[in-house]
């Protein structure tokens, strides 16, 4: 039982790592030319492939919205 629980949190501790990673290169596409890379290059894959990009980058357009 307590294995299974250590195991789970590092798991989570991953995905949590990763997420963050994610999410700072992606707001490192912050100029309208580097974004229109960015969506160029989402544009290759099919909607399935990005949702998790997109949800990170809707999550941060919504941060900056409400802190303009």
């Amino acid at each position: 039982m307590i294995t299974e629980l250590r195991t789970h949190l590092a798991e989570r501790r991953v995905v949590r790592q990763r997420n963050r990673k994610l999410a700072h290169e992606l707001a490192s596409y912050s100029t309208p030319a580097e974004r229109q890379e960015l969506d160029a290059i989402m544009g290759r894959h099919t909607e399935s492939e990005i949702a998790e990009l997109e949800a990170v980058l809707n999550q941060q357009a919504a941060t900056r919205a409400v802190h303009l």
